[in-house]
C-alpha cells in the first residue's frame, strides 16, 4: 500500500476574493494560499492588486466578495477584539517606509510596542536596541526625525519598527523602491536575515527581480484585472523563480525580463 504526504493547509488564504474601489475591479476571483515558513513574492504590473492582496491577508481591507482565511478562520468571522489581537501576529513594512514624521527614530521603532505591550521604558529601551542593531543601524540614530535619514535608512528603521512586536508574518510592500542598487541589496540581505533569525512567514511585493531571484521560495504574478480574457485567472503564474524566467507565458517573460514591446504595441492599440 502506498502512503500518500498528508496535504499542507495553507496559512493564509484567498478564496474567489474579488475588490471592487467604486467601479473599478482590482481583484477578480483571485484564489492564492500562502504557507507556513515561506517566502512569497507577489509581482504584477502597477494597479494589477498587489497592495491591496496584502492589506486583504492581514485583515487591513475586506473582499467586495470570496474569503481571506487566517489560520482557516476568516477574517469577517472573528470578533473585533479578536482581530486585533490576531493583526498584532503581523508585521509591515509600507512603501515609502511610512515612519511618523514628528517622531524621532527611538519612538517610531517602539511605538508598536508603547501602544500594544505593557512593557516597562528599559523593557522597550533593549527591544529598540535589538531591533536597530538588527537592521544595522547604530543606536546613536535613535534621536534623528525620518527628514535626516537617507531612503535606505529609513526603510531600515521601517524594518525594526514592524519587527518591534516579533511578528510570525512580515508582510513586505515594495521594499526596495526607490533605492540604489547595494542598498536594495541590503534589504534584500535583511529580508533573509529576518527570516533565518525566526521562524517566519514572508510576503514580498515588488517590481524588482533582484529580490525575486534572492528572497522568494515561490513567485505568484498577478494580470491587470482589466485586461483580463473572458474566464481568466488573475493568477497567471505561481511557481518556483526559475520557471517565471522561464515561462513560455508573454506576459510572465516580458515582465520579468523588462521588455516592452509587446506592451507599447498593446498601448498604442488601445490609445
Amino acid at each position: 500500500m502506498i502512503e500518500t504526504q498528508p496535504q499542507l493547509k495553507p496559512l493564509l488564504e484567498l478564496e474567489g476574493v474579488s475588490r471592487l474601489f467604486g467601479t473599478q475591479v482590482v481583484l477578480s476571483a483571485v484564489n492564492l494560499q500562502v504557507f507556513q515558513g515561506e517566502t512569497l513574492v507577489v509581482i504584477g504590473e502597477s494597479g494589477c492588486g498587489k497592495s491591496v492582496t496584502l492589506r486583504m491577508l492581514c485583515g487591513l481591507l475586506t473582499p467586495t466578495s470570496g474569503k481571506v482565511r487566517f489560520e482557516g478562520l476568516s477574517w469577517s468571522e472573528r470578533p473585533e477584539r479578536n482581530r486585533r489581537n490576531e493583526q498584532l501576529r503581523f508585521g509591515f513594512l509600507f512603501q515609502g517606509a511610512a515612519l511618523f514624521d514628528s517622531m524621532n527614530v527611538f519612538e517610531n521603532v517602539a511605538f508598536g510596542l508603547r501602544q500594544n505591550t505593557v512593557l516597562k521604558a528599559d523593557q522597550i529601551e533593549q527591544i529598540v536596541r535589538e531591533r536597530l542593531n538588527e537592521v544595522g543601524l547604530p543606536f546613536s540614530v535613535c534621536e534623528k526625525k525620518p527628514a535626516q535619514l537617507s531612503g535606505g535608512m529609513k526603510k531600515r528603521v521601517a524594518l525594526a519598527r514592524a519587527l518591534a512586536l516579533t511578528p510570525e508574518i512580515m508582510l513586505y510592500d515594495e521594499p526596495t523602491t526607490g533605492l540604489d542598487p547595494v542598498m536594495t541589496d541590503v534589504i534584500n540581505e535583511l529580508i533573509l536575515q529576518t527570516r533565518r533569525a525566526r521562524t517566519i512567514t514572508s510576503i514580498v511585493v515588488t517590481h524588482d527581480m533582484s529580490t525575486v531571484k534572492k528572497v522568494a521560495d515561490r513567485v505568484v504574478m498577478l494580470h491587470p484585472a482589466a485586461r483580463l480574457a473572458e474566464g481568466e485567472q488573475q493568477v497567471i503564474f505561481e511557481g518556483p523563480a526559475a520557471a517565471a524566467f522561464a515561462s513560455p507565458d508573454a506576459r510572465v517573460s516580458q515582465f520579468v525580463k523588462g521588455e516592452a514591446g509587446a506592451r507599447l504595441r498593446e498601448m498604442a492599440l488601445a490609445g
